[in-house]
């Protein structure tokens, strides 16, 4: 009998591990609805009878509860605004993580104080003083506690001195900018980003018929983009694109002159930038768009670029300068600020891929519609990196001059225009399930919900 207990006890342990999740509870409920015993749903999630019987006795209110991904618990009298900070901080914390920067109590606290404020000030009737959301520690042990982010937040020095340092960073940004007498038009921010070109949502058969394969798998090939506009948001200059081969099959096929891309296209074998390939890119497109852009606007000479202090750009870039272009310089973000002032990180990025993404299937839904060509031939035969750099091109433009303007807010505000707010994420997504006509989503919107805001990766 001891040893029974022993194991019944180790094996209560490693139940009480991990929570049930909304989410969770919700697939409990649709199994038991679909005629799954409760017997059956006990012994899948390996939780006691009882337990699914109450989950069940709670289905009004649990699937009545649209909470943040990860919450496990429904709290009372929760704030509706509360609980939308919260999603859209995970939302944002998982895009933090996919690429690669650190994410600290500081700042995650800071950006929540910064939603909060967002979101109160698009209420209807809210007055001239809005309700102010400290964000304590007492919010963040709790937000981690529902949500499970505890394994994912970064402690150390760099908790402590990442706030600081962007504050001390700002003033000396704006005092620069005061001292030179800089315009929006000629400030400049840059910054990378890795895109899986060819990813779709885990639950279509595409790639789940693709994850059988052995070998490559299309859905992980990676590119580089580094986009690059001005603080007035009226000036894009031609982005850099490293991919992990020179001279793809696909190039000969469509016959493409690189040249004549919209991007500037170049290659290393792990689709990086590296110095070199940041260097060439100043001199060849920044540069010169620069430099015409300012005398065709009768703006003085000179601009300012700003980025993070990443491995590939190097800090002597002044020296690298052709020689026209020493109007030009360099200023960089201090290290682990930049979830909170690079301007290309305030959501620029991610809705370029939230509109590359739109494209993707727009192109998937007029193959189905309009010619004899099934998707599952499309995605294997018709699909390249020439297809890719038309919806890269596409989604580039898409980015509205408000939206690169508002980036700055948080660096610059008094560069910001004021207007109305742009279109919400929202919207996004239900142009994209409007494509497939009432019939083409309807089994997977939850799953496409869900996905999409996975989709602003790597």
């Amino acid at each position: 009998m001891g040893p029974k207990k022993t194991a019944a006890a180790a094996e209560a342990g490693e139940r009480k591990k991990e929570k049930v999740t909304l989410e969770m509870k919700k697939e409990i409920i649709r199994k038991h609805d679909g005629g799954m015993r409760v017997t059956d749903l006990a012994r899948e999630y390996g939780r006691n009878p009882s337990t699914i019987g109450t989950i069940l006795k709670m289905r009004e209110k649990i699937l009545a509860t649209d909470a943040a991904k990860g919450v496990t618990r429904i709290v009372k009298n929760r704030p509706a605004v509360l609980e939308e900070v919260e999603k859209l901080l995970l939302i944002w914390i998982e895009e933090k993580q996919r690429a690669g920067d650190t994410v600290t109590e500081a700042v995650i606290c800071e950006k929540a104080k910064a939603l909060h404020a967002d979101l109160i000030r698009e209420q209807p009737g809210t007055s001239a003083e809005p309700e102010v959301f400290k964000a304590s520690r007492g919010w963040f042990d709790r937000f981690k506690a529902r949500s499970g982010i505890h394994s994912v937040v970064r402690h150390g020095e760099a908790a402590s001195s990442d706030v600081p340092a962007a504050e001390d960073f700002a003033l000396e940004f704006l005092e620069v900018v005061k001292t030179e007498g800089y315009a929006p038009q000629q400030v400049f921010n840059c910054d990378e980003t890795g895109l899986f070109w060819k990813r779709m949502p885990k639950r279509t058969f595409i790639t789940q018929e693709e994850a059988k394969l052995p070998g490559h798998k299309p859905m992980k090939d990676r590119l580089t983009l580094l986009f690059c506009a001005n603080a007035s948001g009226d000036l894009k200059i031609k982005p850099l694109l490293v991919y992990h081969s020179e001279n793809p099959r696909a190039f000969k096929k469509h016959k493409v002159d690189k040249e004549r891309l919209s991007v500037m296209w170049r290659s290393n074998s792990k689709a990086w930038v590296t110095r070199v390939l940041f260097v060439d890119w100043v001199n060849l497109a920044f540069g010169p768009a620069v430099k015409q852009y300012l005398l065709d606007n009768d703006l003085p000479l000179k601009a300012l670029l700003l980025m993070d202090n990443a491995p590939a750009h190097p800090k002597g870039l002044e020296v690298d300068l052709l020689e026209e272009f020493s109007f030009i310089n360099i200023m960089f973000l201090p290290p682990n600020t930049t979830p909170l002032l690079q301007p290309m990180d305030q959501q620029v990025i991610a809705n370029f891929k939230k509109l590359y993404t739109k494209e993707l299937f727009r192109r998937c839904f007029e193959v189905t519609d309009c010619t004899t060509i099934t998707l599952r031939e499309f995605w294997k035969d018709h699909f390249d990196i020439v297809t890719c750099l038309k919806m890269i091109t596409t989604a580039w433009k898409g980015i509205s001059q408000r939206n690169l303007n508002c980036a700055w807010r948080s660096l610059w505000p008094d560069c910001v225009a004021p207007s109305d707010s742009d279109a919400p994420e929202s919207t996004v997504v239900q142009d994209i399930v409007a494509l497939g006509g009432p019939w083409a989503w309807r089994s997977q919107r939850r799953t496409f919900a869900s996905w999409w805001r996975s989709t602003t990766t790597s």
